[in-house]
């Protein structure tokens, strides 16, 4: 039996909070089917079931585990994805969550916390940096199915009592980052700068994002916990950093004297993106420790002795 179950833990995200659940002394379980997370991410004493949040055999872990909280990371989150195959992006999110809840509800798990997405769901936006009372304008199916993950938590709690908190994220990045999905960015510049290889930049460069350290959103999460009431929180810097800005202080960073390249846009992406964290501030005690010269010198060490660690073998 586990306190918690978290899905996608062998992923970025999800791994980063399962080493943070276990220093703070839950039990937690794993479900993840490694088609994006790795195996190698997590403790070797964790408990791993690799099953897709689609199948049946979802209810047969939480009938093994029987846990209070379940943490809802698996996702599709490619957005580039989401729009050259919606189909496949719903199945997985919104089918998905909706087999996670049925479950949830038939075992009597507490809460939901789910993160959700605090830049594709609002769209292009209307104000800057946008709060969690900004209309939800999704441009991308991802943003789409994300927001309607959410209308399910909310049916659940309406109708079965099933308590939630949904977190929107701003653009995270840090240690065990993929180049999967937009965020993966920082990921992809780094492979890229310490190989030797061009790091392309999409479009003009001039798209800006809100960049929050992966450690700063695992504290955010944990939070959820022992917050009582059912919300929704943005989870940012309320800073905007441009892609051409992000690249050059990589690039500083790792040392290269690489000029920029700029490739052709993408279809899907936003403009602007940058969310507040005020609301999260107050009620949850919340705000973002990291900046992000520092999160991206962290990061580089990580991504420093991977190639290391590869280039050895």
């Amino acid at each position: 039996m586990a306190d918690i179950i978290v899905t996608g833990g062998a992923g970025f995200i999800g791994s980063n909070l399962v080493d943070k659940l276990l220093d703070e002394g839950y039990s937690v379980a794993v479900m993840d089917d490694l088609s994006t997370g790795n195996k190698a991410n997590l403790p070797e004493s964790i408990r791993l079931h690799r099953v897709d949040i689609r199948s049946a055999v979802v209810r047969r872990v939480f009938s093994i585990e029987k846990p209070k909280y379940l943490f809802h990371l698996a996702a599709q989150l490619n957005v580039r994805k989401s729009v050259a195959d919606p189909v496949f992006d719903c199945d997985v999110n919104v089918m998905g969550i909706i087999n996670l809840l049925e479950a949830a509800r038939e075992y009597d798990v507490e809460k939901v916390i789910f993160t959700s997405t605090g830049g594709a769901i609002y769209g292009e936006q209307e104000y800057f940096p946008a709060d969690e009372k900004h209309p939800t304008n999704p441009e991308s199916p991802y943003g789409i199915t994300k927001l309607t993950s959410e209308k399910y938590l909310q049916f659940y709690y309406r109708t079965h009592g099933l308590k939630y908190n949904i977190f929107r994220l701003a653009n995270i990045y840090g240690p065990r980052q993929s180049t999967v999905g937009e965020a993966g960015v920082v990921a992809a510049f780094y492979d890229r700068l310490i190989a030797g290889d061009d790091a392309i930049i999409n479009g003009e460069g001039n798209q800006t994002r809100d960049f929050v350290y992966v450690g700063d959103v695992v504290d955010a999460l944990i939070k959820g916990l022992k917050y009582p009431d059912c919300d929704i929180f943005n989870i940012g810097t309320a800073t905007e950093t441009t892609v051409v800005e992000l690249f050059r202080i990589m690039r500083d960073i790792s040392g290269s004297d690489q000029e920029e390249k700029f490739g052709p846009g993408k279809p899907g992406e936003q403009i602007r993106s940058v969310i507040t964290y005020d609301k999260a501030k107050e009620k949850l005690g919340w705000e973002p420790r990291v900046d992000i010269k520092t999160g991206l010198e962290k990061t580089y060490e990580y991504f420093k002795r991977k190639h290391e660690i590869a280039a050895s073998v």
